[in-house]
């Protein structure tokens, strides 16, 4: 639901046009606008004041409790439709209105914040310079060997050619060093399966785990450790996880545990008989970084990213978690706002593309990122390619398609019409 608020004849001129503009969405509060604000706060998704920016700024500060489910806030301050933390909506009354859009403000995060968070990614270079740098309408080269599905993004991101910056997006260590004007977002992709012998020690296994380094991979990726059952209480193996998440900034990964018959289930393409032998299952390293990474993976794609690498009376091995195409199945409810969930608005914001009848994508065209594609069908097939799609439809929203394993699928229902 979008609130309108105007205090002044101007205003409620201007009020006046943009509603019925911004269609069934908005509401427009009777009485003054401090107690109708403090009232609606809670239901709205973003508001709309026709008065200066900094009286708006005056009004919001107390009500403000945290930047991913505040509202957004627009301003409607004269020749000018200033963005207080959605960009996608004052350029839309700016371009309605004939007024100038001023957007890209500190209050945003911007784009590559919000892919760090997505993404589960750790962020290395100068994320805050590539930040400005694209709201300054820079050209920005983004690289994304792995095909991550992505939300819509400025059209100055580009995927090849020349650029001052540069976004990679990979869970394996550059060949080079990174330039100065480089960021490198990691994603959490990587499953490392260990074995070992009885009594391993601890810095046994941290040197095993180098090894993956040396092999290109990048341990800040590691999103699971996984072995044998009956090396859950492995004192080496619990210390040298315990170790990888300080060094990698208190993160947390689990150590998943599988039983040898599970583990002998599983291909793997350098099974020992001597491990069968001592262990029941051919493998234990690879064998547990394929098995927990389909498990993560729920249903979706997996390699061996690293195969076994012997150390000190130790094995490891790495498995990757592929990326797929992403479908959010939305409801968008009757047709109100408040029966629409923040989740839906959230799932919006991540798609590269919407599809949804003319209908139901304009109840939501304010909260899509600018160039997000708009579709009337083939949601499906572009989530098969691997992006981020959003399907959207009135009531409880579309129906679960029989293919979906094709890409992860993400239901988000609405209230069902009377």
């Amino acid at each position: 639901m979008i609130g309108l608020f105007a205090a002044t004849e101007a205003g409620r001129r201007d009020l006046v046009e943009v509603g019925p503009f911004l269609g069934p969405d908005t509401v427009v509060p009777d009485g003054p606008v401090r107690p109708a604000l403090h009232r609606l706060w809670p239901s709205l998704s973003a508001a709309v004041f026709f008065v200066g920016a900094a009286s708006a700024v005056r009004l919001v500060a107390p009500l403000l409790r945290d930047k991913r489910s505040d509202p957004g806030v627009v301003c409607v301050d004269g020749e000018f439709v200033v963005s207080l933390g959605d960009d996608a909506l004052a350029l839309r009354i700016a371009e309605f209105l004939g007024r100038t859009a001023v957007v890209g403000s500190a209050a945003d995060d911007g784009p590559l914040d919000e892919l760090v968070e997505l993404l589960d990614a750790t962020a290395d270079g100068d994320l805050a310079g590539c930040s400005a740098a694209l709201a300054a309408g820079d050209h920005v080269l983004l690289l994304n060997p792995l095909g991550f599905p992505l939300p819509a993004l400025p059209d100055t991101v580009l995927s090849h050619g020349e650029a001052d910056w540069k976004i990679v997006i990979d869970d394996r260590l550059p060949a080079a060093t990174r330039a100065d004007r480089e960021v490198r977002l990691v994603p959490r992709t990587l499953v490392v399966g260990l074995g070992s012998g009885s009594g391993v020690s601890t810095s046994a296994v941290a040197s095993a785990l180098a090894e993956l380094e040396a092999r290109g991979l990048d341990l800040r990726a590691v999103r699971a450790f996984a072995t044998a059952d009956r090396k859950a209480d492995e004192q080496g193996i619990l210390e040298a996880v315990e170790d990888w998440g300080f060094w990698h900034g208190d993160t947390s990964a689990p150590l998943l545990t599988f039983s040898a018959d599970v583990l002998a289930a599983v291909p793997v393409p350098n099974p020992s008989a001597v491990v069968a032998e001592v262990t029941g299952s051919a493998s234990v390293a690879e064998a547990a970084a394929l098995r927990a990474a389909a498990d993560l993976a729920d249903g979706g794609p997996v390699e061996l990213a690293a195969p076994k690498v012997k150390g000190d009376n130790v094995t490891v091995a790495a498995a990757r978690v592929l990326p797929r195409g992403r479908l959010a199945l939305i409801g968008l409810g009757p047709g109100t706002a408040d029966q629409r969930t923040p989740r839906a608005d959230a799932e919006l914001r991540r798609a590269a593309f919407v599809v949804g009848a003319a209908s139901a994508v304009d109840q939501v065209r304010h909260l899509l990122r600018p160039g997000t594609g708009i579709h009337p069908h083939g949601a499906v097939e572009l989530a098969a390619s691997g992006l981020a799609v959003a399907w959207v439809a009135s009531g409880v929203g579309p129906s679960l398609p029989p293919d979906e394993g094709r890409v992860e699928t993400v239901v988000v229902p609405g209230v069902a019409g009377s």
